[in-house]
């Protein structure tokens, strides 16, 4: 096979990457980071479920590097896919696994952007505790189809040695308009629960998952700060930086599961092995601080 053992770092042919997910949050980032970074890069424009299309995209691009960022997460959120099954499978199972295959035909590392809303607390893993979830442990939530399916999809990608699986959850920015971002999502719920969570930072680590593939790193990763912070750590921080202002409410599980038609992940993943190949990620408080409510501080006091 073409692509190296996991770890060893890119031969001295220049980058060219291959991005699938123009049209999405991570997909958009990825091409201005690149940009930033003088890497040569072209969105896909195949469809991931069609073979052919792929094919016909690496052979046209000749990528050094595949990203995948490309898939189904339902609009406005998850529940829509509870009622639309056929065309979640087709994109993040068929489509990602077709993907993964191409690439490992032409010797190519895939770079995934999967999820980690396929764990949820337990007694192994207590909320609280501060024991995270590994890389290596068996997915115990599938309360949503969505989670059923990246859990499935996850699995089956194990076997493919040329894919990095990158494990985000509850994704972040300091693009507070997007409505995609947690914090501008929870911000205008009418109602939050508060529960601790792993979540990603993207101004931070979407540029580690680019020097990931630089170094060839395949494998399973729980692409997360280390640490948990909560709703209402988070809002409360909105509320020091942003506007003095902000109120909301809280409301509990139950409550929740009035208003939702599938039940949501809550769980911490253990980032240890992400920590160990970049010593300077921060934990999940710092890098909110740093990364999203300093750029776009507004009070004078914080």
């Amino acid at each position: 096979m073409g692509f190296p053992a996991n770890g060893a770092s890119a031969t001295d042919k220049p980058l060219k990457f291959l991005i699938y997910g123009r049209t999405g949050w991570i997909g958009g980032v990825l091409g201005r980071l690149c940009q930033a970074q003088s890497i040569d890069f072209t969105y896909g424009s195949g469809r991931l479920e069609n073979r052919a299309s792929l094919v016909a995209d690496l052979t046209a691009v000749k990528p050094t590097h595949v990203f995948n960022a490309a898939g189904v997460t339902g609009r406005p959120n998850v529940d829509w896919c509870e009622s639309h099954k056929v065309e979640t499978i087709r994109t993040n199972v068929v489509g990602t696994l077709t993907l993964a295959d191409v690439c490992r035909e032409k010797g190519l590392v895939l770079i995934n952007y999967a999820t980690g809303c396929i764990f949820e607390y337990d007694s192994g893993h207590p909320l609280g505790s501060g024991i995270g979830f590994k890389e290596e442990d068996t997915p115990n939530f599938i309360g949503s189809f969505y989670s059923k399916t990246k859990a499935m999809v996850e699995d089956l990608l194990k076997n493919y040695e040329n894919v990095c699986t990158l494990r985000v959850r509850m994704p972040i920015s300091a693009d507070l308009s997007n409505p995609r971002n947690f914090i501008t999502k929870i911000t205008r719920y009418e109602k939050v629960v508060d529960i601790p969570n792993s979540m990603t930072i993207l101004d931070e680590l979407l540029p580690i998952s680019i020097e990931m593939a630089k170094r060839n790193l395949t494998g399973i990763w729980n692409f997360t700060n280390p640490g948990v912070v909560s709703h209402n750590e988070i809002l409360e921080m909105y509320r020091e930086y942003i506007d003095p202002n902000f109120t909301w409410k809280n409301f509990t599980l139950e409550e929740q599961a009035k208003v939702i038609i599938a039940p949501r992940s809550n769980n911490e993943l253990d980032a240890n092995k992400l920590k160990q190949e970049f010593p300077e990620l921060l934990p999940i408080k710092e890098s909110l601080i740093k990364y999203v409510f300093k750029p776009n501080q507004k009070t004078a006091g914080a």
